[in-house]
């Protein structure tokens, strides 16, 4: 009855009936996994936000299967002025911008042009899970490369290299890295753009954390002219922290040859769809705008968490907070003692502390917790004492 594509394992693993059950028994519970930014206590500008979706050219049906007009001229200011890998400034055109709802399509989309049944793309380890589900309903297949920790994190160019085959379609990257927070570095870029155009690869660029760097020089973004047929992907959910408007876009960049038919192809992809909202669409441009305050207050919540934690755990400590450039999350590299899983359950039970287990995102080898720095800052240090607390009696 049911297609051998969604013949996942639907029963819960240990880990999360753990948790079921701890929610079951009506236990108090400070989560330290919570990336939802709509739930952390952040100043929404709400009469803006309301105002700009009460636009009544909504009540006019008039799709463009790229996406209206000025919400891609939108989208091409906010990559105005910013530096690119492969020149001085991005010049992003508002021609080459498909409008989607969410990431999640914009990299079906994106699949579903690049790939027949059976193919692969290269995706980072450790990264997000939700790429083997992506692939899989796209019915590719997702080979993973690695990522190296020495003093930061690289990508392994051999290990890259040696994970092609003849089936290869694309190199996946995330800008920075969820959850190693680590960036792209130029040198890096350009050894990419090199294989995949000695391979026929496209590169398909994940920046949706792209605004949120630790330091102060704004990292280089893949939407600009490549050597390589490149899509970048980005949208409102963490720019404007507005993940249920369910906005987001990819951008074509390369050579003409390669980026010209993929526009063709995506504009026929997208007509089939035709999937964002138009009152989205209308308040996308002020939705950019407010991202300014929104930002800001993130910015803050990520240092004063990042702060506490590194106090709670200085150099020499047996939990080690793991080098990052920027995103959402910190990596912690713990006593292995028993498996990530074993240590996550034993944190919920015993502290009433949830955390991401290592292998949740595709770390190699146990030793590994993550948590989001999102949290508001008193229930965030709460969870945090207790996690201390319970590697120092451990």
């Amino acid at each position: 009855m049911f297609a051998s594509r969604t013949d996942w394992r639907l029963e819960p693993n240990r880990f999360a009936a753990a948790l079921e059950e701890h929610r079951r028994l009506g236990k108090p519970l400070l989560d330290l996994t919570n990336s939802n930014p709509t739930t952390c206590g952040f100043s929404y500008p709400e009469e803006r936000l309301f105002a700009a979706l009460n636009n009544r050219g909504a009540l006019r049906y008039e799709p463009e299967s790229q996406g209206l007009r000025h919400a891609r001229e939108a989208i091409a200011n906010y990559y105005r002025g910013r530096p690119g890998f492969f020149g001085a400034e991005s010049s992003v055109d508002a021609a080459r911008i498909v409008i989607t709802s969410g990431t999640s399509e914009a990299y079906n989309f994106v699949f579903r042009l690049l790939c027949d049944v059976g193919d692969e793309v290269l995706v980072p380890a450790p990264s997000y899970p939700l790429f083997e589900y992506l692939a899989g309903l796209a019915d590719i297949h997702p080979v993973p490369y690695p990522l190296i920790y020495d003093r930061g994190w690289q990508i392994d160019i051999p290990g890259l290299l040696s994970a092609l085959t003849r089936r290869s379609k694309a190199v996946m990257v995330v800008h920075p890295n969820n959850p190693t927070g680590s960036f792209i570095k130029a040198e890096e870029a350009h050894k990419l753009a090199d294989i995949c155009a000695g391979g026929d690869l496209a590169i398909i660029a994940d920046e949706v954390f792209l605004d949120y760097v630790d330091g102060t020089e704004q990292p280089s973004t893949f939407a600009s002219d490549s050597p390589v047929l490149t899509f970048t992907l980005s949208g409102l959910s963490k720019i404007s922290l507005l993940p249920q408007m369910k906005l987001g876009w990819m951008i074509v960049s390369g050579p003409a040859a390669l980026a010209e038919p993929a526009m063709q192809r995506l504009e026929v992809i997208g007509d089939t769809y035709l999937s964002p909202s138009t009152p989205g669409q209308l308040a996308l441009a002020e939705m950019l705008a407010m991202r300014g305050t929104l930002q800001t207050e993130m910015r803050q919540r990520l240092r004063s968490n990042l702060g506490f934690l590194d106090a709670l755990f200085p150099r020499g400590s047996s939990v080690e907070r793991l080098k990052r450039e920027g995103g959402w999350y910190a990596v912690l590299r713990v006593p292995a003692a028993s498996s990530d899983e074993d240590l996550a359950i034993e944190l919920l039970e015993r502290c009433d502390v949830l955390v991401h287990p290592g292998h949740f995102f595709d770390f190699s080898r146990d030793g590994y917790l993550v948590v989001s720095l999102i949290m508001c800052e008193a229930e965030f240090q709460e969870g945090a004492r207790r996690f201390h607390d319970f590697f120092r009696r451990a």
